[in-house]
């Protein structure tokens, strides 16, 4: 979060010459009008109250008009260099877009209505800049070619080999904050204790064997973080999370599985990507033809879709008597970081950091216990009743 008053246009501006003319909110834009050509501005989206602001150089405060849609009020300031335009927002909205008209006396802010985690990941983001008419232009580019993307360096694997591998991903992480808690604790600091004391906890009890997705503060894409788990050959993935809301009073952990509808593309791409080579539940795909292939990767995916839904119901039984649970703790949805089709995979949302109550309890060394003592628990079940089953 960026406090006000640090909030700054990034680039000297002349004198202030220009005058604000109009601001206009429309559905979906805000329009600011000005007197003369502007040669730049910034826009920013800012939490706790919630606004955005835009900081136009070379600029005096003038008039504007009455709020609309998401924009609850709008106000303005004299600043050293220009002028702040700050829009109070009633709803969570962010800047999508913006852009000078061509005589650069116009600017056009495009608005997109969002829920509160996208909002909290906007505002920890910075500033959009927009250059107008008469900006400096560069006089030079610097072009440096792309490097081959590099395959990711597999994590640590702790253990006895001849146990079962979890793989526990703490969500998000580097650029990614995900969402804010109300005393400003980023989910993904909170993602990375809690996966850490899961992984203790369950090697503590020298049932499985266990990696994590990242074990420091850097940023995976979502599907490097379940492709790390198969490239381990995972018997179980847990991605851990923080859930939040608009208003504190949501509260409780919950676990998500893939849903049936969600998941027959992502098999497909899989299959494809890999020209029917890769192995899904132990059967190279590229030795069977493409009928039975097709059957092969449906079978593997219903067996992975019931496995996790089986892990989901064991984690809620053994979370309710240790940590605040939702009352339906089971769901479904789609979501990437699920759509592996071989791999049974959760994704367990602790609680929610938008809760100061949750967002204490999962910043302490207790609640982090706790959690990680419900995964231990249903992992235990879950690797006996498959060993059972065998």
């Amino acid at each position: 979060m960026f406090p006000l008053g640090l909030l700054a246009v990034i680039t000297p501006a002349p004198a202030l010459a220009s005058t604000v003319e109009r601001v206009v909110v429309e559905k979906g834009r805000i329009v600011l009008r000005f007197d003369e050509a502007v040669e730049r501005a910034a826009a920013f989206v800012l939490d706790g109250p919630r606004r955005i602001a835009v900081d136009v150089a070379g600029v005096e405060p003038g008039r504007v008009a009455e709020a609309g849609g998401p924009v609850s009020a709008i106000r303005q300031g004299l600043r050293a260099k220009g002028t702040r335009v700050v829009f109070d927002l009633a709803a969570p909205a962010t800047v999508t877009a913006g852009s000078f008209g061509e005589n650069g006396r116009e600017l056009t802010l495009t608005l997109k209505e969002v829920d509160a985690k996208r909002f909290a990941r906007a505002s920890a983001q910075g500033p959009l800049s927009f250059l107008g008419l008469g900006a400096s232009k560069p006089k030079y580019k610097v072009t440096q070619p792309v490097p081959k993307p590099k395959r990711l360096k597999l994590p640590e694997v702790k253990g006895d080999e001849s146990r079962p591998l979890v793989v526990i991903d703490a969500g998000h992480g580097g650029v990614d904050p995900g969402a804010l808690g109300p005393d400003g604790a980023r989910e993904k600091d909170v993602t990375l204790r809690i996966a850490k004391a899961i992984r203790d906890e369950l090697l503590q009890s020298g049932r499985v064997r266990v990696a994590l997705t990242r074990s420091d503060d850097r940023f995976l894409v979502l599907r490097e973080r379940y492709g790390i788990a198969r490239r381990l050959k995972a018997d179980l993935f847990i991605s851990v999370h923080c859930d939040a809301a608009g208003h504190p009073d949501a509260t409780g952990a919950s676990a998500y599985t893939l849903s049936e509808v969600a998941s027959d593309k992502e098999a497909a791409r899989l299959a494809a990507r890999e020209n029917k080579a890769d192995v899904i539940a132990g059967v190279n795909l590229g030795e069977a033809p493409r009928e039975v292939h097709d059957i092969l990767i449906d079978l593997a995916q219903r067996e992975t879709m019931n496995i996790s839904a089986g892990f989901a119901r064991l984690l809620g039984r053994e979370a309710k008597p240790l940590i605040p649970t939702k009352d339906v703790f089971h769901r479904m949805a789609s979501l990437m970081v699920l759509k592996a089709p071989d791999m049974p995979s959760v994704l367990f949302e602790t609680g929610y950091i938008s809760n100061p109550k949750d967002a204490e309890f999962l910043g302490s060394e207790e609640g982090r216990e706790k959690v990680a003592e419900s995964v231990r628990r249903a992992v235990e079940v879950h690797f006996a009743r498959r060993l059972a089953a065998r």
